[in-house]
């Protein structure tokens, strides 16, 4: 047991205090987000007279965002809230000529536009074109914007995870995992989520947390890149997210969906956004019920029924032009089955989870002049998690476990944005405190698990082998985790360049203690001429170890319980690790309508973190590598509106190398690697291919149709190295991967005990021909996979002006096909993809 550590109470308590005011007090509290831009101005006719009801639009083809306002009878417009990007901007007014500009949103310091408009011929709308250069972004990070357009016609058919499927969907070097989870450029969920500048470190997926739900998003920055300094821990992705508000929504604007689908899928969600200038409030709710909630290790479905559900509050107020407020409230629950394999239905496991969240994060926005912003964000973040046993111990095979783990964090970040002339640049610091409390018990239930007759006896385990007389092992723990981050980093734009020169400082106190200083530095250069973008960056990261079962991980030393020894001190514990990480890329506008981006990145780090998973549970343990390298390349192609068509397609080449010693983790169910490997985040190529194509000579209907293709080559899947291995699988595990001799395949209950057939193999794994398997050059893996989705829908069903009624169709893995996402792998376990499955959704939008 670690005794927990001594805390900064005075820091604690001050963020306390303040998220409590806030709480209490929400007229105090922000209207734009910390991660967003504002954009004011005035429109004026050639006397430079202000000219009231011109309609003021922000466009971006890319992503599809559009936004208009009227100006008031003073000409002014004011836009909140706008996510960083490149934007077209276009006014309009009866008896003026349209007139249309650029403008990239790249900080949170309000940007003042005085756009004169020309006499002319009386104009209703101005029709926004884009030359190529505005299709493009000089700045030297890789990343792909998402807008809320897009979110809404990506399927989503894992329950819980929208967010992830997201991110996996439309992100270049992105692999899938099974349960909604993903493997970011080479990484085991190297991610983080920023919220409305709130950076959330810990992992998200659903039986680690629970997801902001979608329809709250208003837009996603992914950044694959070089994360520039005000991101730390997790850098191998950020999800930079801008929620949506109810300022200027002087209307009550909202839906209301309903879906029933395959598995007894069901889904209910609302809206409703609302407010004025001075304030305003976004609420959304979400539930969603399935019979199918995780991705099972059987492709028949047994024992998998869960639900999920949320509630997101945004309250923002503005009470001057100086200051800005907001609150982002959110409560979560996430309660499901484990899912069983055929043999552990007969024995009548029955394993559950609940997950429980509750976030509060307040911010404050103070524009001291026209270059100088401050802003302020404090939160506190609760995520619990319980695991229960079956209620009869020896219906769990091969062993029984529970676990209670609870997580809280409370921090405050808080940064000074500066723009002037070529500068755009920002200095800030960063606090939190995670207090981790963890209880974790188990016990052998199968005599032949660990049989001391067998060469792979484990003497340490044998005290807790309940089938010989053992009893359960106990654990309980505690500890503090201080964290202290200081940041300074600019943009500087000369010329056609843009330098972004950042430096980090990041100080750990936790189980172990480190710090490190970590310049990022990078550059970007637009080629006019040809409207290419070259970019180049180096950044060094500082890498934390992950905080699920963190404590019980760093008492087991090398080889975890599998060595048997508890509290092992030849290893040291998790401590963080140190990443020295390159990126080149290129960028290319052709025409008005297609932009490609490609980024390749070398990453090389010193403590490489991991997941072990126990068995095909969500129980996991964190592990580390001596070190890794990681290198491979990432791709997008983007077709901007053409008559009703938009499409992209993001693809992937990964080489991901570990190299031991492993410390950590609870390693008794596996083997570890000897030399260097390939682990299962490694996958030679995957593309997701997604069109949309809108009629649009019915635009009062608004019917539309939406195609995603998404083809994996399959991940590393070390545990049968030859056809001899997997004679020695269960029936059942054959049967799982397609196990055939000549014209014979494994069933559930019929295994193939020999083959001497030269025609033999796996449908859904790919097995090494004998003698040739090597874990860094020729490692098994998964079967390549090629998975359909297909929906057809519209947005106004009734054809109505205001309140419109829709209703969407959708098919996923319309060919049913049978694959596989990973099979006994220590980090994943086995799970396979979603059969087909059917769904209608029907909702109202107003």
């Amino acid at each position: 047991m670690i005794k927990a550590q001594s805390s900064i109470f005075t820091i604690s308590f001050a963020i306390l205090v303040l998220c409590s005011t806030f709480s209490v007090a929400p007229v105090t509290t922000t209207a734009q987000s910390l991660s967003a831009g504002t954009v004011t101005g005035v429109v004026v006719d050639p006397n430079k007279a202000v000219v009231p009801n011109a309609t003021v639009t922000l466009e971006n083809a890319v992503t599809g965002y559009k936004r208009s306002m009227d100006t008031g009878a003073d000409g002014v417009f004011r836009f909140d809230n706008v996510p960083f990007n490149n934007y077209v901007y276009s006014v309009s007014a009866t008896g003026f000529a349209g007139i249309q500009g650029g403008i990239n949103i790249r900080t949170s310091v309000p940007i003042t536009l005085t756009i004169p408009l020309a006499v002319g011929t009386a104009t209703a709308s101005v029709t926004v074109t884009s030359a190529g250069s505005d299709l493009l972004e000089n700045v030297p990070s890789a990343h792909v914007d998402v807008d809320k357009s897009l979110i809404n016609r990506l399927p989503a058919g894992d329950p819980g995870s929208g967010l992830s499927t997201v991110v996996t969907l439309s992100s270049p070097g992105v692999a899938a995992d099974s349960n909604g989870g993903f493997h970011p450029e080479g990484d085991h969920f190297q991610s983080q989520i920023v919220l409305d500048g709130q950076a959330i470190t810990d992992q998200q997926s659903k039986f680690f947390s629970t997801q902001i739900p979608v329809n709250a998003i208003e837009s996603v920055e992914i950044i694959t890149g070089a994360a520039t300094a005000e991101y730390g821990d997790k850098t191998s992705l950020v999800i930079n997210s801008t929620t949506r508000s109810g300022l200027n929504k002087k209307k009550p604007t909202g839906s209301f969906n309903g879906l029933y689908g395959t598995f007894g899928t069901t889904h209910e969600d609302g809206a409703v956004a609302y407010g004025n200038d001075k304030a305003g409030n976004f609420v959304a709710f979400n539930f969603e019920r399935s019979g199918r909630f995780l991705d099972a290790p059987e492709f028949t479905v047994l024992h998998d029924r869960g639900t999920a559900m949320n509630l997101f509050d945004r309250i923002d107020y503005t009470p001057n032009t100086k200051d800005t407020f907001h609150l982002n409230l959110f409560l979560a629950r996430n309660r499901f089955q484990t899912p069983n394999t055929f043999d552990q239905q007969d024995f009548g496991q029955a394993q559950k989870q609940l997950v429980n969240t509750f976030n509060i994060a307040g911010g404050y926005v103070h524009v001291f002049s026209p270059t100088t912003v401050l802003s302020i964000n404090p939160y506190y973040r609760l995520d619990n998690v319980k695991y229960f046993a079956s209620p009869n111990p020896f219906s769990d095979q091969p062993i029984t476990f529970g676990e209670s783990r609870r997580l809280n964090n409370v921090a405050l970040k808080a940064d000074l944005s500066y723009v002037k002339g070529k500068h755009n640049a920002k200095f800030g610091v960063q606090f939190s405190h995670t207090f981790l409390t963890e209880g974790f018990n188990f016990g052998i239930t199968d005599p032949d698990f660990n049989d001391p007759a067998s060469p792979d006896f484990l003497p340490g385990l044998l005290p807790f082998d309940l089938t010989r007389g053992g009893s359960p092992f106990l654990f309980h723990g505690h500890t503090d985790i201080k964290q202290e981050a200081f940041y300074a980093q600019d943009n500087i734009t000369a010329g056609n360049a843009t330098f972004l020169l950042g430096v980090r400082f990041d100080n750990y106190n936790g189980i172990t203690k480190d710090r490190l200083l970590q310049p990022r530095l990078g550059v970007s250069y637009l080629v006019k001429r040809t409207n290419t973008i070259l970019r180049g960056s180096y950044t060094r990261n500082f890498e934390t170890p992950y905080n699920e079962n963190l404590i019980l991980s760093s008492t087991t030393g090398a080889g975890g319980l599998a060595n048997g020894v508890l509290g092992d001190t030849s290893n040291l514990p998790l401590s963080p690790g140190h990443r020295h990480q390159f990126n080149l890329g290129v960028q290319q506008a052709i025409g008005k309508y297609i932009v490609i981006d490609g980024d390749y990145y070398y990453k090389r780090t010193q403590n490489a973190f991991d997941f072990n998973v126990l068995f095909n549970t969500s129980v996991v343990f964190p592990i580390a590598w001596e070190r890794s390298k990681l290198d491979g390349i990432g791709a997008r192609l983007n077709l901007t509106n053409y008559k009703g068509l938009t499409a992209f397609v993001v693809a992937g080449h990964t080489r991901s190398r570990y190299f031991p010693p492993e410390s950590g983790g609870l390693f008794f169910n596996s083997d570890l690697p000897a030399g260097v490997f390939r682990i299962d985040h490694d996958q030679a190529f995957q593309q997701t291919t997604q069109v949309q194509y809108r009629f649009e000579r019915w635009k009062r209907l608004a019917p539309y149709v939406s195609f995603t293709w998404r083809y994996d080559s399959g991940l590393v899947a070390g545990s049968v190295p030859d056809f001899a291995s997997a004679l020695d699988l269960s029936a059942d595990e054959q049967a799982q991967i397609g196990l055939f001799c000549g014209g014979t395949f494994a069933t559930p209950t019929s295994p193939i005990l020999a083959c001497a057939d030269t025609n033999r193999g796996a449908l859904r794994l790919k097995i090494p021909a004998d003698g040739t398997e090597n874990d860094d050059t020729n490692p098994p893996r998964i079967a390549p996979r090629h998975l359909f989705d297909f929906s057809v829908g519209t947005d106004n069903l009734f054809r109505t002006e205001h309140t419109k009624v829709t209703l969407r169709f959708t098919a996923m893995n319309f060919t049913n096909k049978v694959a596989l996402y990973n099979f006994l792998s220590t980090f994943s376990g086995t799970h396979f993809v979603t059969p087909r499955a059917f769904q209608v959704q029907a909702g109202v939008t107003f």
